[in-house]
């Protein structure tokens, strides 16, 4: 409650002021100032556009005033967006920009040096095209998938009720309905929040089976039936590991844990909910293939597929091998980037667990070309993917799609400041706290999400016009480049080189490829 302290003083300034006004002429001046504050600082509690004047009424003006002066101080709000860097401020800039249909321009050319190592361009062309981004969908589903979804080429990424807030939820369902994209529920599994607008779902199925688990945290087929069963839900997306935290688990604290989330969930009120570091339901690649299928029965054909950060190469060679031996394939596999993430996670796993997700994404669509089984696998790529080029740049390495987390975070009112595990989000965006979370007005932030969306596809459009394409599955490696030094660069297509066709079925891949691919095994990950 702290944060209306400001209010409640100057509230309480206005009062004594009025009282004693009769007796001591300051209060002449004083009372006018105090009941200006509070007027304004009640009108920021009642307003409905920015999220941080409902919780911080007054305190955030001083927010509003830094961001009126930006232009001066440009230089530390814009960092550098090239390899390695922390998320660019000023692409947080053009989300919000785009999210509020404000004008995304910015004059006087790039702050970035394009002479420094790590700088990448695509080719323009001097005959462009006017792509029309309605088309930008994308058909999943293989052959034994007999209810295929189109989807957007840009859609929500994973992240949980309970992680983030109700109103968030509901916000982000809202303004993928209204934009026709879709919504990843994350593995907390789908709530009451999910299901209010009716939003396109791709419900994540993590190692806790959250809506679909037994008392023993077993999976439940017949409860995995019930739920898949809803027209809502297009796809089944079957977590395996993710950009935050590989190959560790998670643990909802059971303070957390309110009716609404153990409902969502299947879990007990005030219990601590834990996800597994490893699925129980499967112990080996061949094993999980049959998961896949038994998924995909369930579902009555829905497609069914996997997200994984890339860990060991040699275990996702295995998978595929049991995609071969068996020959059940997943209808997708969605690469999350160690990079991404935007959950809290130990510092160890943030910096340095798990395989970024250009180089993951590479390594996955080359050996699927290398099996020949890339034509019947659609890729997903997610991992701080915002702005068009982010988008282009995933596609030329291998990627039929993209997800997006924290840019939709920005477009509901994220202002990044890093509190989501104290459950003391200043804009109501991951909190539980029910006053916190008032300040996330859904109409208003479902606008901006689906703004946020239309606006970064006809981007994607602009950015393919300009090279002279005409639909996403267009792009190619050779089109993207990136400085090595001050007089060297390389294209993609040299730095990112694919496997021919069946290479590694024919024993013609690169060696260290082939070694992979010959000591991987289907019986066992390791």
């Amino acid at each position: 409650m702290h944060r209306f302290t400001t209010l409640g003083l100057c509230i309480l300034g206005t009062i004594l002021s009025l009282l004693l006004i009769n007796q001591y002429h300051i209060a002449i001046f004083t009372f006018p100032l105090f009941l200006g504050f509070s007027g304004l600082g009640i009108y920021h509690l009642i307003q409905t556009r920015h999220s941080i004047l409902r919780n911080y009424p007054l305190l955030s003006l001083f927010r509003f005033f830094f961001e009126m002066i930006r232009a001066e101080i440009r230089q530390y709000l814009v960092e550098s967006d090239m390899d390695g860097a922390p998320f660019s401020r000023h692409k947080r800039t053009i989300v919000y920009q785009r999210a509020k249909g404000q004008l995304d321009k910015i004059p006087f050319g790039t702050e970035l040096d394009v002479y420094k190592p790590g700088f990448e361009w695509l080719d323009h062309s001097l005959a462009p095209q006017h792509p029309d981004p309605a088309g930008f969908r994308i058909a999943i589903g293989g052959p034994d998938c007999t209810r295929p979804y189109s989807a957007s080429v840009f859609n929500i990424s994973a992240m949980s009720f309970g992680s983030l807030s109700a109103n968030a939820i509901r916000a982000l369902n809202k303004g993928a309905q209204l934009g026709g994209f879709a919504h990843d529920t994350g593995e907390g599994s789908i709530s009451i929040h999910h299901r209010e607008f009716g939003g396109d779902l791709i419900w994540e199925l993590g190692s806790g089976y959250f809506g679909c688990r037994k008392p023993d945290g077993s999976f439940d087929p017949d409860r995995f039936k019930a739920q898949a069963s809803d027209p809502q839900v297009k796809m089944i997306e079957i977590k395996l590991s993710q950009g935050a935290k590989p190959g560790h688990g998670g643990v909802l604290p059971g303070t957390k844990v309110t009716p609404e989330i153990a409902e969502a969930r299947g879990v007990p009120v005030g219990t601590d909910c834990i996800s597994p570091a490893r699925h129980p339901a499967f112990s080996t690649p061949l094993e999980f293939m049959a998961f896949i299928r038994h998924l995909r029965e369930l579902s009555d054909g829905k497609p069914v597929g996997f997200k994984l950060c890339v860990g060991k190469p040699s275990e996702f060679m295995g998978i595929c091998k049991a995609m071969l031996d068996t020959g059940i394939y997943p209808d997708f596999i969605v690469v999350d980037g160690a990079e991404g993430g935007t959950g809290a996670a130990p510092l160890e796993f943030t910096d340095h667990i798990g395989m970024p997700m250009r180089d993951g994404l590479h390594f996955v669509h080359s050996t699927l070309t290398g099996l020949n089984i890339r034509d019947r696998i659609r890729i997903g790529a997610a991992g701080k993917i915002t702005s068009a080029f982010d988008i282009a740049r995933a596609m030329t390495l291998g990627a039929d799609w993209c997800n997006a987390a924290r840019g939709f975070m920005f477009a509901i009112g994220c202002i990044q400041s890093q509190s989501c595990h104290t459950d003391r989000c200043p804009v109501g965006v991951a909190t539980q706290d029910p006053l916190r979370q008032r300040a996330l007005v859904v109409p208003d932030k479902a606008q901006r999400v689906a703004n946020f969306h239309r606006h970064t596809v006809e981007a994607l459009a602009e950015v393919l016009g300009a090279a002279g394409l005409e639909h996403p599955h267009q792009l190619n490696a050779t089109l993207i480049h990136r400085r090595i030094s001050a007089i060297e660069t390389r294209s993609f297509a040299e730095l990112y080189p694919v496997m021919a066709a069946g290479a590694l079925l024919q024993g013609d891949a690169e060696k260290p490829m082939q070694h992979l691919w010959n000591s991987a095994l289907a019986e066992r990950f390791a």
